[in-house]
């Protein structure tokens, strides 16, 4: 495949795939999606990034450390269920609560949101932790054979 045509066309699809990995995340409470589909998809949305682009971006491109991304996801879907323990009620009980909407209506949120948001992030960080450390291994042995 030519590179020009590749790195064109994760430029135009990685954004798409992570605005769909966020509508798998938020719908995933009613409908099938959730936190961990959403999480993969995006990873995969980096990952055709981190193919697509030139090594010099390569080795720039994480802005937050994957690692502390897992972790806080981590302690996110964990502290989803420690409102429930508060009101006496088992660990990761759902709760819910209607937040009133101008001009009528209400959007409903709960801890089972919280959680899926948790390991969306549990998921990206662990992934690309993953992903990353492969990459960063490959460099190394090319280095090894160079020198």
């Amino acid at each position: 495949m030519n590179p020009v045509v590749l790195c064109t066309v994760a430029r135009m699809m990685a954004p798409v795939l992570l605005l769909f990995s966020l509508v798998l995340t938020v719908r995933g409470h009613d409908s099938p999606g959730g936190g961990f589909v959403g999480g993969l998809l995006a990873t995969a949305a980096f990952t055709l990034l981190l193919v697509a682009q030139p090594e010099e971006l390569v080795r720039r491109r994480p802005r937050v450390d994957p690692t502390r991304l897992a972790i806080t996801g981590l302690l996110v879907a964990l502290g989803s269920g420690l409102p429930a323990l508060f009101l006496g009620r088992p660990f990761l009980t759902g709760l819910w609560a209607q937040v009133p909407l101008p001009g009528g209506g209400a959007l409903k949120l709960g801890t089972p949101q919280l959680f899926d948001a948790g390991v969306y992030l549990l998921v990206l960080g662990t992934a690309m932790a993953f992903i990353l450390g492969l990459l960063h291994g490959e460099e190394e042995e090319a280095r090894e054979r160079e020198g």
